[in-house]
């Protein structure tokens, strides 16, 4: 007995003249596809009642019920079921309406079969064999990427794999390929253990080299990014994602290529990664030690810079410096649904004539924070993917979106980045410490601070080599790498239950580091 034919998707195609489509029916069965077909809207609609169908091909041009008019009856009950209009019409008008009426695609007889196979395929099975070729894919590159990181040996080369890698994770959780998430996740971990070992070994030399070999660090997008902007048109708006990663702008920046041309380039943070630090880093284009001394009344407790009260005074200064003193600033932070709203009712105003405007959005940072207090965002956050969604849902109706597109609806092009990451935590490193010490999971200064597993941390007894304040004779630094977080041996078990698997920043890591910096230009 021979084999029946495997069916790849039922079909329903309405046509008054169906008699004269033999050719395009038989090419669609021998590809695999089943197809009814019926010459009026009527029937096609007790068909589509009684029967389940993948796909429905409908002519616009029938007796009784026109096309238009069964599409409106199709949406209201089946409103996921492809339709494909076919018509005679080339009329803008027609096409306009099928669209509106959301129609999946429109053809113009007369059409060939190949045409319709075409455009049934790409609907069908376009999602599927996108999926397959993604696998594929990465199964070829991966040899080459195990290669990369066996010779990585520069910023460069470690930051250039850690987005490759960040944008297969992407594609493949987006083409549903769970397989590959363990070999991806090897890749990950060891890519995080080389870079931390380039950091370990030549961040000191970063900071002191003015730029001209190491990365692009946060004290230099203002002057690399933004002033370029500003000497160019008469506005910019410089916009900051506070604790966003590198995937989690990856996975926005569709939405925004809908009004903005998008020019990437990446970063690195200043260490330690914590908002205090690398936030008034980028507004004040200046590094802690500079900022301490500059601004003494600022340095509290030896460890945190003035808990980022004062970045309107830093991009003011520095905005003054760029492009002179009599262009206006404006600074705007946003946390709530309400600051956004009375944001968005002053940016108009700042838009209008010529300033520069700097808005910081703390969403993203209040989701990665709350996440380890509130069991329901615990749930809805589990892991980086998890996280990603939550930041695409709630930009989508963003007042961050909504300044966005109004700058886009004026001409006006934004520098938007962000001043670091945050990374998944899931080993404890059990650290020593003093009363003296800080109390941050990701980084501890103090005295005589010492970490039983030395491969979880860089450690560093100078100051300088961090750019920070000189602190007292026994002052040392230590900053978590890769995955690990900080915990007390007096409270082991009570640091570990309550820390693992949070999100948490302030060290060593690619997704704390390695950060994006775009320039949007309205389309």
């Amino acid at each position: 007995m021979e084999a029946l034919k495997p069916t790849f998707g039922r079909i329903l195609w309405v046509d008054d003249e169906v008699d004269l489509l033999r050719p395009h029916l038989m090419l669609l069965q021998s590809a695999g596809y089943s197809v009814d077909a019926t010459m009026n809207g009527q029937d096609a609609l007790e068909l589509l009642s009684t029967r389940s169908y993948d796909l429905v091909l409908l002519d616009e041009q029938m007796p009784g019920l026109r096309g238009i008019e069964v599409l409106e009856r199709v949406r209201s009950g089946s409103p996921r079921l492809p339709v494909v209009m076919v018509t005679k019409s080339e009329e803008d008008s027609t096409m306009h309406e099928a669209i509106g009426r959301r129609a999946d695609d429109y053809i113009v007889k007369p059409t060939s079969p190949r045409q319709v196979l075409s455009v049934v395929t790409r609907i069908l099975a376009g999602p599927a064999l996108q999926h397959e070729q993604i696998a594929r894919d990465f199964s070829r590159r991966f040899g080459e990427l195990r290669e990369m990181l066996a010779s990585a040996s520069s910023w460069t080369d470690w930051a250039s794999l850690y987005s490759e890698l960040v944008d297969w994770d992407l594609k493949l959780e987006g083409a549903g390929e769970t397989g590959f998430g363990d070999i991806l996740r090897s890749l990950m971990l060891d890519l995080s253990r080389g870079f931390c070992d380039l950091v370990a070994e030549q961040y000191g030399d970063w900071v002191h080299e003015d730029g001209e070999s190491g990365p692009t660090l946060s004290v230099d997008i203002l002057s690399r990014f933004f002033q370029p902007i500003l000497s160019e048109d008469p506005s910019g708006v410089f916009v900051v994602m506070d604790c966003m990663q590198l995937g989690q702008w990856r996975a926005i920046m569709p939405i925004l290529s809908e009004y903005f041309e998008i020019e990437e380039e990446l970063y690195a943070s200043i260490l330690p990664t914590a908002t205090p630090f690398a936030r008034n880093a980028l507004f004040g284009a200046v590094f802690p030690d500079e900022l301490a001394e500059m601004r003494p009344e600022w340095w509290e407790r030896g460890d945190q810079i003035g808990f980022n009260s004062f970045e309107d005074e830093l991009f003011k200064g520095v905005i003054h410096k760029l492009a002179g003193a009599k262009l206006p600033t404006h600074y705007e932070k946003i946390f709530t649904a309400a600051q956004g709203k009375a944001m968005l009712n002053r940016l108009g105003g700042y838009l209008s004539s010529p300033s520069a405007t700097a808005l910081v959005f703390g969403f993203v940072d209040m989701l990665t924070h709350g996440r380890a207090e509130s069991r329901l965002i615990w749930e809805m956050a589990r892991d980086t993917s998890a996280l990603r969604s939550l930041t695409v849902t709630w930009f989508e109706r963003s007042p961050a979106l909504a300044a966005l597109k109004l700058a886009a609806q004026r001409g006006v092009r934004v520098l938007l980045t962000t001043d670091h990451g945050s990374v998944h935590c899931h080993r404890p490193a059990t650290i020593y410490a003093k009363r003296d010490a800080t109390a941050n999971l990701r980084y501890k200064f103090g005295e005589d601070l010492r970490v039983d597993n030395p491969d979880a941390a860089f450690l560093t007894g100078d100051a300088d080599e961090l750019r920070l304040p000189p602190g007292s004779m026994n002052q040392r630094y230590a900053l978590c790498r890769e995955d690990y977080f900080f915990v007390y041996p007096t409270k082991l078990r009570e640091y570990q239950n309550r820390y693992r698997d949070n999100f948490l920043h302030g060290g060593v890591s690619p997704d704390e580091m390695v950060l994006p910096v775009a320039l949007l230009t309205p389309r």
